[in-house]
């Protein structure tokens, strides 16, 4: 089993900065692609930003040029680094990564999410 967990959220003033990261951990050979996706009370989940192991990204046009992901091979880990944060950014913050574990095993995987609060 692949376990995610994310870190680094709290409680932020409007502009502030955060830096979340989220740790994979298990049988892992390989994060193929990854993800950030919040959820705010009544919202849908969206998607904020994903990053593919060839190092492309793509992110929602209402973080576009605040945040960035990025990640880190050597240790299995993702981080989305959140910048200009806004109160509209609040939200609990959920890591997903598609896990190669062997070469003949693939796996979809989400953290349990960690809370960001932007508020003055």
């Amino acid at each position: 089993q692949v376990q995610l967990v994310e870190s680094g959220g709290g409680l932020v003033q409007p502009g502030g900065s955060l830096r979340l990261s989220c740790a994979a951990s298990g049988s892992i050979l390989s994060i193929v692609s990854a993800g950030w996706y919040r959820q705010a009370p009544g919202k849908q989940r969206e998607l904020v930003a994903a990053i593919t192991s060839s190092g492309s990204t793509n992110y929602a046009d209402s973080v576009k040029g605040r945040f960035t992901i990025s990640g880190d091979n050597d240790k299995n880990t993702v981080y989305l680094q959140m910048n200009s944060l806004k109160p509209e950014d609040t939200a609990v913050y959920y890591c997903n990564a598609n896990v190669r574990r062997s070469p003949w095993l693939r796996g979809d995987y989400w953290g349990q999410g960690t809370q960001v609060t932007v508020s003055s």
